[in-house]
């Protein structure tokens, strides 16, 4: 290609609303512009990095034996009726009526419809296991979109669906997937994890998130540098600590806490470690009739350590409060306790709660909590002594750097990701739900058990930059860039000598195979330059009339400091070891 003839439109300047660096400079390098919230039209040089992307996810994802089709954007939704989840999914999923005033969707997936591919076109064991993909335009409306094509609300997705015949011929095919997205991943050229990710209401161990290392992300990443170990926040273990709790020592003291209702606030009035402080969050359930009318409602207070956090994914898991939860009402915690929030404790609470504490708190003596009046805390608190045991034991919270690591083999660290994949068992949650079977090898029907497997394709590039920039741009590895090599000749429009240099050395990088740009746009060096860094081609080759009367070109990756001299004879099979390597 050469630039002559493609698009080019580089801005000094982000737009105003651009917040995040993949938006700045995508946006700045002409890859992305806004049409319209969270949509935006791919320009030519954006489009050459999506293909790329498409190209190694589908490359890899035959090769594990899936099989692509194309399912519609628009889908009716008497197949997400189906489900339930035309009601359920609430205001992400775009709702829109044809002419006749019949429902549809914009899809954000395609459980639904593949599913009904399956229960038509999957009659019998003999035809399993069978793994479909697409790579389609999904939209999610999403109440805030930001952060350019991080959080968009139209954006292309890879999405596989595997049917198979039983529990362990699906975990082996999920294993397939797993297998499979390594492979893409590491051929992307990025710093990722593979983490364990919570599984949901569908429980079981089998769900992975693929997460692209950046400072940036939104997500933590909690890892152990001396094993393999790795998990989502929500999913990561803080293990129960091994030494037992210590006796009493201090007597049970209502303290005076005037204006002081934070757990910090607290500790450092009455110089004390943080750590030995508690912090009582109010939870309740609610039991509903037939009518969706509320028939009771039942309080629980979760204690934490007053320097953790809770984690509301383990808080779901725990039995009473699994089939789901809300935070307590003011005149709920009123009537409990007879304090508003600030003061609150488990000692002396005027109606009962379902007590649960975190591990933690669980061996903690001497601790500090509210006395469920303004301006006390109670100090010198004990099990057994002050109160009883609590009703459950349970893993509340969030992890932090330097907790022991679940597998015994170190302890934790935490980095930020950006979430791009995800490969998830789902069992029969939707065979079920649209009852669609096969005949099982013992001639009667079985629902299909099924697997679930998604890639980010716009989302990959800009987690590609998040991860790769500098001052001057983006950063791209080899493998999406837009263009692997730049030939960057300086006046080839004054120097018939350049002109055939640059011309010749662009038909030997085409005939061997390197996607290569040739500039004959005739700027000068510095604007030149400055394009390529902030387009973020990886590879540079300038061409001037001083060089080549030495027989040299200078060769240039974009993260190098200064360029390189190498031999105009050379120059082929240097940068092929470059790119090699």
């Amino acid at each position: 290609m050469k630039a002559s003839q493609f698009f080019i439109s580089t801005l000094k300047e982000a737009p105003a609303d651009a917040e995040v660096v993949s938006h700045q400079l995508m946006t700045r390098a002409g890859m992305i512009k806004k049409l319209g919230a969270g949509i935006y039209t791919y320009m030519p040089m954006g489009l050459r990095v999506i293909q790329k992307v498409e190209k190694i996810v589908r490359e890899e994802m035959n090769r594990a034996g899936a099989v692509e089709l194309t399912m519609p954007v628009v889908q009716p939704a008497e197949l997400w009726q189906e489900t339930g989840r035309f009601e359920k999914m609430g205001p992400e999923l775009l709702r829109i009526k044809d002419r006749h005033d019949r429902d549809f969707v914009v899809q954000p997936t395609s459980e639904e419809v593949v599913t009904d591919i399956a229960r038509q076109e999957l009659r019998s064991y003999k035809q399993l296991p069978k793994n479909f993909y697409q790579i389609q335009t999904k939209f999610r409306d999403e109440r805030r979109p930001r952060f350019g094509l991080m959080r968009g609300r139209e954006f292309i997705m890879k999405d596989a669906y595997s049917f198979d015949r039983d529990e362990a011929a699906a975990k082996a095919s999920y294993q397939v997937m797993a297998a499979a997205y390594r492979r893409i991943f590491d051929r992307f050229g990025l710093r990722y994890r593979a983490v364990a990710a919570d599984s949901g209401a569908i429980g079981g161990d089998l769900s992975e998130e693929f997460q692209v290392i950046a400072a940036t992300g939104e997500d933590a990443i909690v890892y152990c540098p001396s094993s393999d170990y790795a998990a989502n926040m929500e999913k990561a273990e803080a293990l129960a600590p091994q030494e037992p709790r210590p006796a009493a020592s201090n007597p049970l003291t209502k303290t005076p806490t005037p204006g002081k209702s934070t757990c910090a606030d607290v500790a450092e009035f009455l110089g004390m470690p943080l750590a030995n402080t508690v912090k009582s969050l109010v939870l309740a359930t609610d039991e509903v009739g037939e009518d969706g009318q509320v028939l009771r409602s039942q309080v629980w207070l979760l204690l934490l350590r007053g320097d953790r956090d809770m984690n509301e994914v383990k808080v779901s898991k725990v039995p009473g409060l699994d089939a789901g939860f809300r935070f307590a009402t003011v005149a709920e915690i009123e009537s409990h306790f007879g304090c508003k929030p600030g003061y609150l404790g488990p000692v002396g609470t005027l109606l009962p709660v379902k007590l649960v504490v975190d591990r933690e708190v669980a061996v903690m003596a001497d601790w500090v909590c509210g006395a469920n009046e303004a301006d006390f805390h109670m100090t010198g608190v004990n099990w057994a002594r002050d109160l009883p045991e609590p009703d459950l034991v349970a893993d509340l919270r969030n992890v932090v750097e330097g907790d022991a690591s679940p597998d015994g083999k170190g302890v934790l660290a935490i980095e930020r990701g950006i979430e791009v994949g995800h490969v998830f068992y789902l069992g029969t949650k939707y065979s079920k739900a649209m009852d669609a079977t096969f005949l099982g090898e013992d001639g009667k029907p079985a629902f299909f058990e099924m697997g679930c497997y998604g890639i980010g394709i716009t989302r990959l590039p800009a987690a590609a930059v998040e991860q790769n920039h500098d001052e001057r741009g983006i950063i791209w590895p080899d493998a999406i860039a837009p263009f692997t090599a730049v030939i960057c000749p300086i006046g080839m429009d004054r120097s018939e000598v350049v002109r055939q240099a640059a011309e010749q050395l662009y038909s030997d990088l085409l005939a061997a195979g390197i996607d290569v740009i040739l500039d004959d746009r005739g700027e000068r060096p510095g604007a030149m330059f400055a394009d390529w860094e902030l387009i973020g081609v990886p590879h540079r080759i300038t061409i001037g009339d001083r060089g080549l009367k030495s027989g040299q070109l200078e060769y240039q990756h974009r993260r190098d400091a200064a360029a390189t001299q190498v031999a105009v004879g050379d120059v082929l099979g240097f940068l092929k070891e470059k790119l090699a390597g």
